[in-house]
């Protein structure tokens, strides 16, 4: 353990390498086969157990330790977005359209190295390492809940679960997490509007989804600032409004796609009622119909107590006392969350912010890219969070 740093130091190249690979073919969620088949192929290399197809593209490594007595699971995700690339780099996504725009790569390559340094310490684990690499954590319902269903918590029964998330809102080799509650539960919704076509200039003989439309996208805000007690974080956006193909026609037709945040769960399940009942009166007041679909999505991400101080003094060890900073709550949601829901762990951020080079946009930007001098820190998190968890 005393020259674990250096040990990891020395795979700094190899890290950033399979990171940049990952880059420049990223896949869109339950289609990363190309990726399933690197961490698959690096795993069997190691000699680590390996299971694939779980959940149609994750795989799930299993590192037995001295001891049965306990199993750690290490998750990272492995999906990308379906964002065009702007960067200007040479490990740039060859893939058009697609791009690893949330770090997701760099999660996967710290994991991957964690295991093969892990491997390398058998005899210092008391228990067992279950790495797991998560299909499509970007889109509900996601990789996680579809892993747990599939038994990816048993055969050996998984005691702790952990998972580390890059963000460039953190200087760069910095720790943030909190206990509690940490991210928000992720909804979101559909509200197909009907109304009645016609020309552009004869608006009295037909009734307008648009106007309708418009007109639903303030109102829903007044859910948030009128019947919701301020105190209690709540987000509705409408990102994406979709009606019409020309300037001079009343379209039949509106349809909007939206997100919900809550942190609490008895908030949550009477969204879709509150958002039904103005939606409707709206569409109703203008002579117009509307419909509402809605998507329970993430649950809340809840750190635990215990397991969030354990991060923490392992993070003292590695980075400093210095650099484990409180993170605010998050309106993101986090799939994670289902881990949390089922057994004891945390999940935290490690920064990756370098402002000098240009590494400080957030994610999902078209010039998304992290300073990758952190991602040996995200390896020796992984090996000591397995190490310290196991022999406690």
């Amino acid at each position: 353990m005393a020259n674990l740093k250096e040990e990891i130091a020395l795979l700094k190249d190899e890290v950033i390498s399979i990171r940049r690979e990952l880059h420049m073919y990223p896949e869109l969620g339950f289609q990363e086969f190309k990726t399933s088949s690197l961490v698959e192929n690096y795993l069997n290399e190691l000699g680590i157990e390996v299971k694939t197809n779980v959940a149609k593209t994750g795989v799930v490594g299993v590192l037995y330790g001295r001891e049965a007595s306990k199993t750690a699971l290490l998750r990272a995700d492995m999906d990308a977005l379906p964002i065009e690339e702007l960067n200007e780099v040479p490990y740039k996504s060859r893939n058009p359209g697609i791009m690893h725009a949330c770090g997701h790569d760099g999660h996967v390559a710290m994991l991957l190295v964690a295991a093969k340094v892990l491997i390398r310490h058998r005899d210092e684990l008391s228990g067992n390492v279950k790495f797991v690499f998560q299909p499509s954590e970007e889109k509900s319902p996601g990789g996680a809940i579809k892993m747990i269903e599939e038994g990816v918590l048993e055969n050996p029964h998984v005691d702790y679960a952990f998972g580390i998330h890059l963000g460039n809102m953190f200087e760069k080799g910095t720790i943030a997490l909190r206990k509690g509650v940490f991210m928000a539960e992720a909804d979101s919704f559909k509200i197909v509007i009907s109304g009645i076509g016609g020309h552009g200039a004869y608006p009295h003989a037909s009734v307008d989804p648009i106007l309708i439309a418009s007109n639903v996208v303030l109102a829903l805000q007044t859910i948030v600032s009128r019947e919701i007690n301020p105190i209690d974080p709540v987000v509705v956006t409408v990102g994406k409004i979709n009606s019409g193909d020309v300037s001079n026609v009343i379209p039949e037709k509106a349809e909007l796609l939206g997100t919900v945040r809550t942190l609490n769960k008895n908030i949550s399940k009477d969204m879709p009622f509150k958002i039904e009942r103005v939606v409707k009166s709206i569409a109703e007041a203008y002579r117009g119909n509307a419909e509402l679909e809605y998507d329970f999505g993430y649950p809340p991400l809840v750190n635990h107590a215990e397991e969030s101080e354990f991060v923490k003094r392992v993070g003292e060890l590695i980075v400093g006392k210095d650099k484990i900073l409180e993170a605010p709550i998050s309106m993101g949601g986090e799939d994670m969350a289902y881990f949390l829901e089922k057994v004891p762990g945390a999940f935290f951020w490690l920064g990756s912010m370098n402002k000098e080079k240009g590494f400080d946009k957030l994610f999902h930007s078209q010039y998304f890219d992290f300073d990758e001098n952190v991602l040996p820190i995200g390896v020796e998190f992984h090996t000591r969070i397995a190490i310290e968890i196991l022999n406690m």
